[in-house]
């Protein structure tokens, strides 16, 4: 079961870099666990309207209980942000105030054993957003090639031993759960990565190739530039440097051709009493750009 305790990242570093006020139209296109889209409701009644989305069907099922009391402002829409302009068309968020994005893994997801994200617990090898489409952990691990997995945890988990590990999943195929995935990975790296667990890396580019997270972010933020009105904010909070190289070199290009304005120059990182408070928060990183005319 997913924890009931929730903590947003830098929410109100957020909801300043939105510039969310009363009666103003907000899209989070991450919904996760709805810590995020609850500050976004606070903002902006009365009269503001929200669509939040997620790929995950759990989320959208869990936000009609946890945000019932803000149901007239909350639209929920289950879907990829990688679609972010049909369903904003769908739902009638054609032009918008701000979008917001909290990329990768939910809390509620990593907490959820049997959803299969986390290398501390024993649960089939999934990693799927949305559990009805596309391949899972499983299918990557036990099918690809060598020279394809450890394409996979070099591009998307920057792995310094993606052949070493690679060579060693085939080898030991069939591997259907989490725990033996990551002794798998343990037997190859050991101790060697000190703070962190050695599955860290394989897990997150395993987990981003089944969801095609880079893919479909690229996708999403080009979307984004039609459905922001005029002194629209489009904030991005990200956690790992693949993602924000994504949407540093986004904004960079979209600001050299007029269409955006930084806000700041500099990434806005977590307080330090926010990455104590909630470990979490620790690699995250926010930018912000406004929309221009």
């Amino acid at each position: 079961m997913p924890s009931t305790a929730h903590v947003p990242v830098m929410v109100t570093e957020a909801m300043e870099a939105l510039n969310a006020h009363p009666g103003g139209w907000y899209v989070d296109c991450t919904l996760g666990a709805g810590g995020h889209a609850r500050a976004l409701l606070e903002r902006i009644q009365p009269n503001g309207r929200l669509l939040a989305i997620d790929a995950d069907p759990e989320a959208i099922e869990n936000a009609r209980q946890s945000l019932a009391a803000y149901c007239e402002s909350v639209v929920l829409a289950q879907g990829n942000f990688g679609e972010l302009g049909r369903i904003c068309r769908d739902q009638g968020f054609e032009q918008t105030d701000g979008m917001l994005f909290d990329l990768g893994i939910s809390s509620m997801q990593l907490d959820t054993a049997e959803r299969g994200f986390s290398f501390q617990r024993e649960a089939p090898l999934d990693m799927r957003f949305d559990s009805s489409t596309g391949p899972s952990a499983a299918e990557i691990v036990n099918s690809y090639s060598e020279q394809e997995l450890a394409r996979i945890l070099w591009e998307f988990g920057e792995e310094r031993y993606s052949r070493q590990i690679a060579h060693r999943i085939v080898q030991q195929r069939p591997i259907l759960s989490t725990l033996r995935l990551a002794h798998i990975v343990q037997q190859v790296l050991g101790s060697r990565r000190g703070r962190i667990h050695p599955a860290t890396r394989t897990f997150m580019a395993l987990r981003i190739a089944v969801n095609r997270e880079l893919d479909n972010l690229k996708l999403a933020l080009d979307q984004a530039v039609s459905l922001l009105k005029a002194g629209g904010r489009l904030v991005v909070i990200s956690y790992h440097s693949l993602e924000d190289r994504i949407v540093k070199q986004f904004m960079r290009a979209q600001a050299a051709e007029h269409a955006f304005l930084l806000t700041t120059r500099k990434v806005i990182r977590p307080t330090a009493l926010e990455c104590s408070s909630n470990p979490r928060s620790r690699s995250a990183r926010l930018r912000v750009a406004e929309r221009l005319a």
